[in-house]
């Protein structure tokens, strides 16, 4: 997901480091995570709504790759269901140019709508004539305020939180041989999606691999700044096996860093693909390991969420999407695996 423009939309406060990782995954009011493998339509379900004459609309934050996947994800599905796709839009990062499509997309008559609220304040206003109209609403990461499942919307589907910062702490600790000193940059600011992952990286640092120890923490609210923030970190601790990086954005700017130093040692894992970050890896360089979410699923338990509020069945308040890890051997696979497309042809090709 392009991270940096969303989570300026979403226009979120600081938050403080010590926040205390969680076991497990849990959604933006503490919700119990469900797998998103245990969300389907059986067969003679879907036999039902094909004879309903249903639609959807699919109302996106913004257009990339990510969203491509999630689209992709969720126009299977309903295919499959027999649920016509009658919209699909993208607000490029506008609460007002979303109020719009949604009342654009209304006209059509959904019954189920698919979303990203770029604003919890201003979403909760843009979709209430949706969920006054009945339209089964499901959410993608973010929760409009004050909302209140299930009478107001079907679930909020993410990606698996934990495991994707667990599995970053695994394949850097990996990389460094489980000992080492290591630097932690989060994102500092309060949204429960990079919370969640950034902590999650952390205690399992602090938990599973005794023979590495953080020894530089720094927030970024601005990915601009990454690579002044890591060039800070390195001058104090130029000894560092390993840097963690929030998301790829800022991850672009302390492989900068690393190169402007001449560093060929310090390794790096970061959440969310990027071409030139899985470039680096595939070329050996500083970039250990890359976690992702799947992102066509997120799309294809979305969509099945929807039509199973459509059928009066309970749906869970918070789903959420496995992780794949991504090195230099698996690069290709977990690409299919997240956005169901080839790597770029840079990454696949380069030695």
């Amino acid at each position: 997901m392009t991270l940096t423009k969303l989570l300026g939309a979403l226009s979120v406060a600081a938050l403080l480091a010590s926040t205390p990782a969680l076991a497990q995954t849990t959604g933006p009011k503490g919700e119990t995570a469900v797998a998103s493998s245990t969300v389907s339509v059986s067969d003679a379900q879907a036999a039902k709504l094909k004879t309903g004459g249903h639609k959807a609309a699919l109302l996106w934050h913004d257009q990339s790759d990510f969203v491509n996947a999630v689209t992709a994800g969720a126009s299977d599905e309903f295919a499959r269901l027999g649920i016509e796709v009658v919209a699909t839009t993208s607000a490029g990062f506008d609460a007002a140019k979303q109020r719009s499509d949604i009342e654009t997309a209304l006209a059509k008559k959904p019954n189920i709508m698919l979303a990203l609220p770029l604003d919890p304040v201003t979403s909760a206003a843009a979709f209430k004539e949706a969920k006054e109209a009945g339209v089964k609403l499901v959410f993608l990461s973010n929760l409009p305020k004050d909302y209140v499942h299930p009478a107001d919307y079907a679930a909020i589907v993410t990606d698996d939180l934990f495991q994707m910062g667990k599995q970053a702490a695994d394949a850097l600790a990996k990389s460094m041989g489980g000992k080492g000193t290591v630097g932690w940059i989060y994102h500092d600011a309060d949204y429960y999606v990079t919370n969640q992952r950034d902590n999650a990286f952390k205690s399992t640092i602090e938990k599973d691999y005794p023979g590495i120890k953080i020894v530089a923490e720094e927030g970024i609210s601005d990915p601009a700044r990454a690579e002044e923030i890591a060039n800070a970190m390195l001058l104090k601790n130029p000894d560092l096996g390993g840097i963690y990086v929030t998301w790829a954005g800022p991850a672009e700017g302390v492989l900068a860093a690393l190169r402007a130093n001449g560093n060929k040692t310090t390794k790096i894992v970061t959440l969310d693909l990027s071409e030139p970050i899985a470039l680096d890896m595939v070329k050996g360089g500083n970039v250990a390991a890359i976690v992702a979410d799947e992102a066509y699923e997120l799309g294809r338990a979305m969509a099945a969420t929807g039509a199973l509020a459509l059928l009066g069945e309970p749906t869970p308040a918070f789903i959420v999407a496995p992780a794949v890890t991504a090195n230099a051997d698996t690069v290709a696979e977990a690409w299919q695996q997240s956005l169901r497309k080839d790597a770029p042809k840079s990454v696949l090709t380069a030695k």
